[in-house]
């Protein structure tokens, strides 16, 4: 049996829960479908999301259409848990974007997109909410073209459009004007259908949709439909689409075991879940696995079957299920093999960092160890601690994320925390070429290890990455690992406290000579070397920097312009569109809150603003510095002397 692992994305609101509701109805799966209101969805299980009314976690459910097996994917659509979307995409076969027929595109909505057109995901667009008032087809196919992809192709129209009893009317596979439109579409992605659609060939319809469901499996083209979650119109015609529009897959069983890990949660227990897509091979149950260089017997595998789970004792290629035993399992990380998946991240890091404070001082030991098992489910919550000042900082996309992480210690874990201040986060860029060396036995080195580094500057976005000039052979393959691990850690604090990235580090020396040297040695060592030759490189820091869309009625253009001059913003353009006027630029990240507050007030309600993620830009003015949470090894003595009291 096939199988098709599919995502529902779409920008808070568009109603994606309420179509997978009425995808599992219409399959049979559920009998009776469930409402976001009510918090009985089968995807939104978690209390605080039946409490809200959104998507926080992602969630799988499964369906049969024909002799495909759909694993349905229902992820948040508020921008604070994008991080959950991001862990999604790489184990998907397809997907379907889901726009309000009232909103129409919105700022999530494009952000979704570029991702999937990134990936290459396969993307049918589900045009939802056709019944409700101020519903418009029209302009959201345009604004679909304008601003998302020109590279669509409606499926139908629709009828009695904003009313209880709109409906979604399928073309007419043999209408000739039909016919005639899709084969101008497809053309510009098929060379032999250009050839004849310019020739005034007659194109048999058999060509013209067996084409079209080539470009749709490899996302060259986007079909769209039109329906409503709320009464199940145009839910058919999608739900026939996914199985001929979309590719579904059977897999390599009998490749070397592949797969990726996407998410973990904790059971009733305490054990810990790994939800798991396999990309080639067969998974079995008490097989042994190597996670984290730690080998581990699966103890049990569960694969999703029509809105519920089943106990299997295998997991095959293709398909998605959950696995416990794996006790040392985050996101992330790959079982067997890694696949070549477009796994790399796709969304911008958490940008803003809080300082979290248990109300009882007593429950600081237990809000540490609850947070860690946040960050095995969210790696890039990315918790910090200071040991000195009794501290312990967590990253956040905003404040919705906040609200969520305060309720969620409370209700799981019976901790009230508040968080202090929150600030941007930096980084630290390389200025230029520096270098390290501390020999064993020689000057100042108390350890007994040689450890040299070299750090140099790197294109902007390629993160810190590694290097090594030491004879293939010549040491032990631990020990590097040991210096690399350590130079990593370290280096999560520049001169200035903050991550340094976009740099290439080398090692030049590792030299482990008679008599045998300890592994710790080199971890201890390795701080002093790192940090030495980053004070030779220098640093600038960086913050982080948002381009901003702003739409808004003509009269507040002006008022607009000396807001954003007073925020520092550097818009870019300005066009009319219509009757509005849209501004584009960019932002510091750190006034990008203010953008949002003042917007409505300078526009009478009617501006809309959209941001994200654009660059790291060198500070001007006073540099931001964040106090040290490590042992400091820019202090020597100070260092040397944790060391000591540690060992």
């Amino acid at each position: 049996m096939r199988t098709l692992n599919l995502g529902i994305l779409a920008h808070v609101d568009a109603g994606k829960t309420s179509l997978t509701e009425r995808l599992l109805h219409a399959a049979g799966a559920i009998d009776e479908i469930g409402r976001v209101d009510d918090g009985s969805t089968q995807t939104d299980t978690l209390a605080l999301e039946r409490q809200r009314g959104i998507t926080i976690k992602s969630a799988v459910v499964s369906f049969l259409v024909d002799d495909v097996t759909v694993n349905l994917l229902d992820t948040p659509g508020h921008p604070d848990f994008i991080a959950e979307v991001e862990r999604v995409l790489h184990v998907l076969d397809g997907a379907v974007l889901v726009i309000s027929a009232v909103e129409g595109v919105q700022a999530q909505t494009r952000i979704l997109m570029r991702a999937l057109q990134r990936t290459r995901v396969p993307t049918l667009i589900f045009v939802n909410k056709i019944d409700r008032a101020g519903a418009d087809a029209d302009r959201v196919l345009d604004a679909i073209a304008d601003r998302l992809t020109p590279a669509i192709v409606a499926m139908g129209s629709t009828r009695d459009l904003g009313t209880p009893s709109a409906e979604f009317v399928p073309f007419d596979a043999t209408d000739a004007d039909v016919t005639s439109r899709v084969a101008e579409r497809l053309a510009e992605g098929d060379e032999t259908l250009l050839a004849a659609y310019v020739e005034g060939l007659a194109i048999s319809d058999d060509r013209l949709w067996g084409a079209l469901a080539a470009q749709a499996h490899g996302a060259v083209v986007h079909p769209v439909f039109f329906g409503s979650a709320r009464t199940g119109a145009g839910v058919g015609e999608l739900m026939a689409a996914l199985t001929t529009l979309l590719p579904a897959v059977t897999g390599d069983r009998d490749a070397p075991l592949s797969g990726s890990i996407f998410k973990v949660e904790r059971g009733p227990a305490g054990e810990k879940i790994a939800y798991v897509r396999l990309f080639a091979g067969v998974l079995h149950a008490r097989d042994r696995l190597r996670v984290r260089d730690v080998e581990q017997t699966v103890t049990g595998i569960s694969a999703f079957d029509r809105g519920s789970t089943r106990r299997v004792p295998s997991l095959a290629a293709g398909q998605i299920g959950t696995v416990r035993g794996l006790a040392n399992a985050m996101v992330g990380d790959v079982i067997g093999t890694a696949a070549t998946t477009g796994a790399e991240r796709q969304f911008a890091p958490p940008t803003l960092e809080a300082v979290i404070v248990p109300r009882d001082p007593a429950q600081m030991g237990v809000l540490h160890a609850a947070l860690a098992q946040l960050v095995e489910q969210d790696p890039l919550i990315d918790l910090r601690q200071d040991d000195a000042r009794h501290e312990l900082y967590v990253s956040l996309y905003g404040e919705v994320q906040k609200e969520v992480i305060e309720a969620t210690l409370a209700d799981d874990f019976g901790i009230d925390v508040e968080f202090r201040e929150t600030t941007t986060i930096c980084i630290e860029r390389p200025v230029r070429v520096g270098e390290a060396l501390e020999v064993r036995g020689q000057g100042e080195n108390p350890f007994l290890a040689s450890v040299g580094l070299r750090i140099e500057p790197a294109p902007p976005g390629s993160g810190l990455t590694f290097g090594s000039e030491v004879e293939v052979g010549s040491i032990p393959p631990a020990f590097l690992t040991a210096v690399e691990d350590t130079t990593r850690q370290t280096l999560r604090q520049g001169l200035s406290g903050w991550e340094v990235s976009d740099g290439l580090v080398t090692v030049t020396v590792c030299d482990h000579r008679p008599p045998p040297v300890p592994v710790g040695g080199f971890r201890d060592l390795t701080p002093l070397v790192a940090m030495a030759a980053l004070v030779r490189a220098g640093t600038t820091v960086c913050e982080p920097i948002h381009r901003f869309r702003l739409e808004l009625p003509g009269d507040a253009v002006g008022a607009a312009l000396a807001e954003l001059a007073r925020l520092e913003a550097a818009p870019s353009a300005h066009e009319a569109q219509g009757s509005s006027w849209v501004l584009t630029g960019t932002i510091r990240a750190a006034r990008l809150r203010e953008l949002h507050q003042q917007v409505p007030g300078l526009t009478g309600g009617e501006g809309v603003v959209e941001d994200a993620f654009d660059s790291y830009q060198p500070v001007t003015g006073e540099v931001p510095t964040r106090p040290r949470s490590d042992h400091n090894p820019l202090n020597r003595d100070e260092y040397l002397l944790h060391v000591a009291g540690r060992v």
